[in-house]
């Protein structure tokens, strides 16, 4: 298995200010971390992706990623709206692990999706052979579209089925369509069937049917050629008790599907979406 989608860190307070101080998450999430917790799951390479939105921090991650073969990529952050992008992307992308950049644009108002800078920014990209994640929430779906049909030649990969509101027992009827307007784009390298559980409002149970009607519907929109797993640890603990149960969760999902089928969401799809090599 291919965790698509994880993070790392050294915790503190004043530098995660987002993280609930009383959380799993407010301690050091480091390699030792991740590799205790990808073995017992079974799951044999990662990526790794941004966290904060500091270029040092993309360096960090990959001097981590060359401690070993755990972590196959990464993507990282750069200022995709400063004048220095293409200097920037050259020095990263001489890395082998280097795979893709992402901006955490679930924060931004919408504007912020078609500004002229972060859009010469994202053009940067293809010529370095780096894709994009594309961090959503499910109300910003219409301008994120904009964005693709913008960067007809970079290679998009949807984060966490674009944060749908997850309510038990139905999918949103808005974030089908929007899926769907996605879906008909070929730039549209995949979707990470991730982050779903810390969805769900706050206080709610987590609903196993609901996960399993977004995969349907996921698997519907997109096919089997472009869902790819991941695991959104640590920040997935703010709802499970382990990185593992997530991962047997996936399991159990796709175990109706043929092997062919099964292989590719496991880890073939991420390996394919940023060029890993295998």
């Amino acid at each position: 298995m291919l965790d698509t989608h994880h993070h790392l860190w050294k915790y503190s307070r004043k530098e995660y200010e987002w993280i609930p101080s009383e959380s799993p998450l407010a301690q050091d999430q480091l390699l030792p971390e991740l590799e205790s917790a990808t073995s017992s799951a079974g799951v044999t390479g990662t990526i790794a992706v941004q966290a904060r939105q500091i270029i040092a921090e993309s360096h960090d991650l990959l001097k981590m990623a060359d401690q070993g073969d755990l972590i196959r990529g990464v993507v990282g952050w750069v200022p995709l709206i400063s004048d220095q992008v293409a200097k920037d992307l050259d020095e990263l992308s001489t890395h082998p692990k280097f795979v893709g950049v992402r901006h955490v644009l679930q924060e931004e108002d919408d504007e912020y999706f078609l500004r002229d800078d972060f859009h010469r920014g994202l053009g940067c990209l293809p010529s370095h052979n780096l894709v994009y994640d594309l961090l959503l929430f499910q109300r910003q779906l219409p301008v994120a579209t904009q964005l693709v049909d913008r960067q007809p030649e970079l290679g998009i990969i949807i984060d966490h089925l674009a944060k749908p509101e997850a309510q038990s027992g139905r999918v949103e009827a808005s974030w089908r369509s929007g899926m769907k307007e996605l879906a008909k784009r070929d730039n549209i390298l995949g979707v990470k069937f991730s982050g779903l559980v810390t969805e769900f409002p706050a206080g709610d149970p987590i609903s196993p049917e609901t996960i399993k009607a977004y995969f349907e519907e996921t698997l519907e929109i997109f096919g089997p050629e472009k869902v790819m797993f991941g695991t959104d640890w640590p920040v997935s603990l703010l709802r499970l008790q382990s990185y593992q149960s997530w991962a047997d969760s996936v399991r159990e999902l796709v175990s109706q599907l043929s092997n062919d089928e099964q292989a590719r969401i496991l880890s073939k799809n991420g390996e394919s979406a940023y060029g890993l090599k295998t």
